[in-house]
């Protein structure tokens, strides 16, 4: 059974930094292009950083340019999202999402049927 799993989510202030981690069980990640997307209340869930399946492409939305960094290691069947300079508006639940492509370069920041395999979310909250 594919299954994502999400960690690291938490309460933190804001400027300060989180580690959120996504691990694969069931299948083996490396052929999988990863996504972070997040949903804050009475929002839509939105797209935050992507990575390839070779690792070599990512992408991030233009709100987290330059504090969030995206990251795999195939070894551990684990992605990882590091997030500095946190903002109260990067208080949301984020999900990790996983799509199956043969394209190495390829990851989207769309919320697609792509993305067909989703883990349960964590919660972030940044205090003003």
């Amino acid at each position: 059974q594919l299954q994502l799993v999400e960690s690291g989510g938490g309460l933190v202030q804001s400027g300060g930094s989180l580690r959120l981690s996504c691990r694969a069980s069931g299948f083996r990640m490396d052929a999988y292009a990863i996504g972070w997307f997040r949903q804050a209340p009475g929002k839509e869930r939105e797209g935050v950083s992507c990575i390839s399946t070779s690792g070599g492409s990512t992408k991030d939305a233009d709100s987290v340019k330059g504090r969030f960094t995206i990251s795999r290691d195939d070894a551990k069947n684990t992605v990882y999202l590091q997030m500095s300079v946190l903002k109260p508006e990067d208080t949301a639940v984020y999900y990790c999402a996983a799509g199956l492509t043969l394209e190495g370069n390829y990851c989207s920041l769309f919320v697609s049927p792509f993305w067909n395999t989703w883990g349960q979310g964590t919660q972030v909250t940044v205090s003003s």
